[in-house]
């Protein structure tokens, strides 16, 4: 009998608005489609996940910060949302936990350590990370098997790839060797028009980093789907941008 294996993928930009928070509910969505079991795990203080996905930040009384503090197990902080999604949430008050963190043993393991008890229950662990590279986002390079980097395809949203692309060497170097870069993943793509095709084949030669295929398209109906508490291929199923997210998880399942 073959051991069950969980992928665990973190989604990593230190830009905030390139879409890292659509990518993991909508790949979650797309993969628990696919009969797959998800959890994902917000780790953002701004709870923009755990929002986005018809749970009030501030209702929520069990966060991902007590369990990364050792307060809980993950499975007492684990919500279910009505679509069937598994998600360790997040709010404001994971800022307190992020600074208690910074004094703590094994900072960068903990999350490794939490995710490791509930394991067995998944096939996939996607987590959002803040637009930060510090103790959470690294707790989440640790933690993970792969990376993925959604990206904007605009001049100015792929500046910051080299630091990122550092802070992935580091881990990979002290702390986490197994890590790969998954690749980047363009967001909010306009494919009409040569300036986002130039940025794309750029990040290529630039950083060596191969480009998920396909982009994922620019549209208002992303911005639609967190306000009703849904992904996109809960609200807009046939949408081209829900498809893209069905193609980029199957590309996924494949790997």
């Amino acid at each position: 009998m073959m051991a069950h294996v969980t992928t665990t993928i973190c989604v990593v930009n230190q830009k905030g608005g390139v879409g890292k928070t659509t990518t993991v509910a909508s790949l979650g969505a797309a993969l628990a489609e696919k009969r797959q079991r998800v959890l994902l795990v917000d780790l953002d203080p701004q709870g923009g996940l755990t929002f986005s996905l018809g749970i009030d930040p501030e209702d929520v009384d069990v966060t991902v910060g007590e369990v990364l503090l050792g307060k809980v197990k993950p499975d007492d902080a684990i919500v279910v949302t009505d679509d069937g999604l598994h998600v360790l949430p997040s709010n404001i008050t994971v800022t307190q936990s992020e600074e208690a963190l910074v004094s703590r043993t094994g900072r960068e393991q903990r999350l490794r350590v939490a995710l490791d008890k509930v394991a067995d229950d998944y096939d996939w662990i996607l987590v959002d990370c803040p637009p930060t590279l510090g103790v959470l986002t690294v707790g989440a390079l640790s933690a993970s098997q792969g990376v993925l980097i959604p990206l904007q395809a605009e001049t100015l949203s792929h500046r910051g790839v080299g630091q990122l692309l550092d802070t992935i060497h580091d881990v990979r170097q002290f702390i986490n060797t197994e890590l790969e870069i998954i690749g980047v993943l363009p967001t909010m793509y306009d494919g009409r028009t040569n300036h986002a095709r130039a940025v794309l084949a750029s990040i290529e030669q630039t950083h060596g980093l191969p480009v998920v295929h396909p982009p994922i398209p620019k549209s208002i109906r992303f911005a639609e789907a967190p306000a009703i508490g849904r992904s996109i291929l809960g609200t807009s199923r046939n949408h081209k941008g829900a498809e893209a997210y069905r193609e980029v998880a199957a590309a996924l399942l494949a790997r």
